[in-house]
């Protein structure tokens, strides 16, 4: 199915957002079912009202925007998930001073798994204090980095 570019779709979601203090933080389109799904965040957190808020906010708009060109699909509005992966320096800057889980692709100094607090980031490296090391990382080394989830 053709669809029209999802940054163009986010930037259009904004307007709609904004106002209600959400913010988008990814979409997706899945040719398999045909569902655009709007994963959104708020400072509070995410809930089925404002997951339903949302949805009946944007639904006349975005079809207005046309984002599968006519075709059908269905709309979902979603929380990312606790354990979502950084996308945006947004989530970086979100979750600075807190601890997170990385996945590397291969292993540093014998570890592909590591859990420390993330203390600075940018463009190229993303650096975590994990006990009394603190470890510079090279983005492009990094399989996934998340927040960490502690079950107590």
């Amino acid at each position: 199915m053709n669809v029209k570019p999802l940054s163009e779709l986010k930037t259009f979601l904004e307007d709609y957002a904004t106002p209600m203090g959400i913010e988008i933080v990814d979409i997706e389109f899945s040719d398999k079912d045909k569902s655009l799904t709007i994963f959104i965040e708020t400072p509070s957190g995410v809930d089925l009202d404002t997951c339903e808020a949302f949805h009946n906010a944007i639904m006349d708009p975005i079809d207005s925007f046309d984002p599968t060109y006519d075709a059908p699909y269905t709309l979902n509005v979603s929380s990312p998930g606790l354990d979502r992966p950084f996308k945006t320096p947004r989530d970086f800057e979100r979750n600075l001073g807190k601890e997170v889980e990385v996945k590397l692709y291969a292993p540093l100094k014998g570890k592909k798994y590591l859990e420390g607090f993330l203390t600075a980031f940018d463009e190229n490296t993303v650096t975590i204090k994990s006990g009394a090391e603190e470890i510079k990382l090279p983005r492009n080394r990094i399989a996934k980095i998340n927040k960490a989830i502690k079950f107590d």
